[in-house]
């Protein structure tokens, strides 16, 4: 098995981290499916959540490990792992805690304004 078809195919679990040392971590709602956030995992982050099944991951800003709803409440009680086909970003399935949000905005979704282009302008709209 070649090492592309091992990675793309295979049974092990074996994350590409960034430079850096981060992965990308798209994380979802289980009941609904809806996109909640984007973060990074260090490999500390990605273990934490493995041994204890609550999302952690890695701020960039702070540069600091950090379990999400640590202070808001929202602590994501992860139900799936996923890896895209070439294992440098994962998806998150998780069950929030609180009001279920995940944006610090206290929005449900950190993905909440839509890009509008009109020629050469480009807004945000703000979904209710």
């Amino acid at each position: 098995m070649s090492e592309n078809h091992a990675l793309e195919e295979g049974a092990d679990f074996t994350p590409r981290f960034d430079e850096n040392g981060l992965i990308t971590c798209i994380t979802r709602a289980s009941g609904d499916g809806e996109v909640l956030m984007l973060a990074y995992m260090n490999a500390e982050a990605l273990r934490l959540t493995l041994e204890t099944g609550v999302a952690h991951y890695w701020s960039r800003s702070r540069k600091s490990l950090w379990r999400k709803g640590d202070t808001s409440g929202q602590i994501q009680t992860v139900k799936e792992i996923r890896t895209d086909c070439d294992q440098d970003a994962l998806l998150l399935t998780v069950e929030a805690a609180g009001d279920g949000g995940a944006c610090h905005t206290g929005r449900r979704s950190c993905f909440y304004r839509k890009v509008i282009a009109d020629g050469p302008n480009v807004r945000l709209m703000i979904e209710a």
